[in-house]
């Protein structure tokens, strides 16, 4: 068998644009080229995992040798907290906590209370959520609520033990996620998210169980397609399952009623679990599947990403970044003032054309495989 050569371009030390400060920032909601405002920040918080998915973090790239980011590189939680409040302040309602896996940084805690403390123009809290693997959870639940946290979003990719550990890649058990996921709602983390990335001819199995697992229990598991992110997964499309078959195969045991979206550029289409009248019956609950590779939702996309050094990204497909972190250290005197941040953040936003994923399909295959792309370690799902 040849040997598969997986390129890696390592964004945290390639050199970025350097963003404008010129203009003073608009006031209130910022629009891109095409129309779309920000409202979803996703920020991530550390670049380590203790898990070794092969979709994310494949073993063979990320081992022993793999040198991480010191501490120092890292965004500290006031940093973090200074840009957050800018960006609510031109629009954005949600923060959402990634990373790499987010619960391995150090007192994540005190992030989050800084974070609950922000405020919209119009004086509410953002929505403030954190995606992880739940390997930590069972024991952070009640303090990640305690300081501010709203929900939590886990990665579980099947409910087999082996499937999960295969997946997982660190030989890490099924029930200690779902033990966290179990913390979770008894701390109020409600309601709980569950993503599976669905890999044809891996975990696809897993389907049908995860579905009667969850089904009435109030968490809504959604199912995403296996994207093209980064270039270490080696991704190729005959291993993607469309969603469009995923709801045909829980048809086939469920009746289930299309849902409206519950938020402006939400990513999943919601399907509800019908009751004996045909009709949606919540205590049943719902799924969901998210369609990035067959079904693009570019035109509403409304979310940036952050990743744990300050560079700012425009899309999950995105080649670049921009470097926000410099222009708050500058040469080590405080950086400039918020308003020329302010200025920056405008600028790139009002400048973003993104829509990889509507642009997939027209693309040669090795064009599209050949693209520099940031890895999902790196700036969060």
């Amino acid at each position: 068998m040849a040997e598969r050569v997986i390129p890696l371009v390592d964004h945290r030390t390639a050199p970025l644009p350097t963003p404008r400060t010129s203009s003073p920032a608009p006031a209130g909601t910022l629009l891109d080229a095409r129309g779309r405002p920000l409202r979803d920040l996703r920020i991530s918080v550390t670049d380590r995992c203790n898990f070794r998915c092969s979709y994310c973090m494949p073993k063979e790239i990320f081992d022993n040798a793999y040198e991480y980011l010191p501490h120092s590189a890292l965004l500290s939680f006031e940093e973090i907290t200074r840009l957050a409040r800018l960006f609510v302040a031109h629009g954005v309602h949600k923060l959402r906590l990634t990373g790499g896996e987010p619960l391995l940084r150090k007192g994540i805690e005190t992030l989050i209370g800084q974070l609950a403390a922000l405020r919209t123009p119009a004086g509410d809290k953002p929505d403030i959520t954190l995606t992880t693997n739940a390997s930590l959870l069972a024991r952070k639940a009640r303090s990640l609520r305690e300081a501010g946290l709203d929900r939590v979003t886990v990665s579980l990719d099947g409910l087999d033990d082996a499937v999960f550990r295969r997946m997982n890649d660190v030989d890490f058990p099924v029930a200690d996620v779902l033990a966290g996921i179990e913390a979770a709602q008894h701390a109020g983390l409600s309601p709980v998210k569950v993503n599976m990335v669905v890999k044809r001819g891996t975990n696809d199995s897993q389907i049908l169980p995860m579905a009667r697992h969850f089904r009435g229990t109030g968490v809504v598991l959604r199912f995403i397609e296996y994207m093209d992110v980064g270039a270490t997964n080696g991704w190729r499309m005959d291993e993607v399952l469309p969603s469009a078959d995923v709801i045909r195969l829980l048809q086939t045991e469920f009746p289930l009623v299309p849902l409206g979206a519950t938020a402006e550029g939400e990513t999943a289409e919601r399907w509800g679990y019908a009751g004996p009248d045909g009709r949606h019956d919540p205590t049943l609950g719902e799924v969901g599947v998210i369609s990035s590779v067959t079904q693009a939702f570019c035109g509403d996309c409304n979310r940036a990403r952050l990743s744990m050094d300050g560079k700012l990204f425009l899309c999950l497909f995105a080649g670049q970044g921009y470097d926000l972190r410099a222009l708050m250290r500058g040469d080590g005197r405080g950086g400039v003032p918020d308003a020329d941040i302010e200025a920056a953040i405008a600028a790139i936003w009002q400048g973003r054309t993104d829509h990889y994923s509507e642009l997939r399909a027209s693309l040669p295959a090795d064009a599209a495989q050949g693209m520099r792309r940031v890895e999902m370690s790196y700036i969060g799902g």
